[in-house]
């Protein structure tokens, strides 16, 4: 999740998605993951909430990293910018990177089924226990700690805040999934002990993001979806005869 993890399990969320969606109900369906894909008018500021507080959270953590834990500074006027920026843009459009291979799966299609009948809140929760466990893999193989399922669960939290916040835009969870990840800790120069540390350091900084979020947005998560998801498709129920005021009017006439 937060170090340089396989493509592999990065992307399979997504692959199911399209036929799934297609299936179970039909071109509505894909309209409607199409739609949130693209769906780029919402507010300026969501924007900047969605590239800038990843990147705050990554910047911020190496700085308490550098001034308490003795990690190195990086240098900053020597860092590869432009191949950040590079990296961030094809990271929109790579299907076998994370932010595409997943979000699609995970607020395209999953958000929006399970606020069909449960609360924000509950969703948000389910789905941070969903989407650590899919990044279980990665700790047995020492892609990441242990520490990355926490970081995983809280940041389900906010992303899922967010996708609600931008009325189900999965472009804005999108960049927000991109900027979360470049540069990598690795990109900051950042081993051994450090990197360890850095990990640790951005779970409890994106534990107290998801507190900030529940805590002073508590309407948000009482609220309903507020994108519900399409109907499975089916056949038309039978008609069971005239409504009730037009069975009165053919009663007295």
């Amino acid at each position: 999740m937060v170090r340089v993890s396989p493509a592999s399990n990065r992307q399979l969320p997504a692959l199911p998605v399209d036929l799934r969606v297609a299936v179970a109900e039909g071109r509505a369906g894909v309209r409607d993951l199409g739609a949130r894909m693209v769906g780029w008018r919402v507010p300026w500021y969501w924007y900047a909430v969605a590239i800038g507080l990843p990147l705050l959270v990554r910047f911020g953590s190496v700085l308490v990293n550098t001034g308490a834990g003795g990690a190195p500074a990086p240098e900053w006027t020597g860092l590869a910018w432009t191949s950040f920026a590079m990296a961030f843009l094809v990271r929109l459009v790579n299907r076998m990177d994370g932010p595409l291979g997943e979000e699609p799966g995970w607020r395209g299609f999953a958000v929006p089924r399970l606020q069909a009948g449960r609360s924000p809140l509950a969703t948000a929760l389910i789905l941070g226990v969903l989407v650590a466990g899919w990044h279980l893999p990665l700790v047995l193989v020492g892609d990441i700690g242990p520490v990355g399922l926490v970081t995983t669960f809280s940041i389900t939290i906010v992303y899922v805040w967010l996708f609600n916040r931008t009325s189900g835009s999965v472009l804005l969870t999108l960049l927000f999934h991109a900027a979360q990840g470049t540069p990598t800790m690795a990109d900051l120069g950042l081993v051994g002990a450090h990197l360890d540390r850095q990990e640790f350091i951005e779970c409890v900084v994106w534990s107290i993001v998801a507190a900030g979020v529940l805590v002073l947005n508590r309407s948000a998560w009482r609220a309903s979806s507020p994108s519900p998801a399409p109907a499975a498709r089916g056949p038309a129920p039978a008609a069971r005869g005239p409504a009730p005021r037009e069975r009165e009017l053919t009663h007295r006439y």
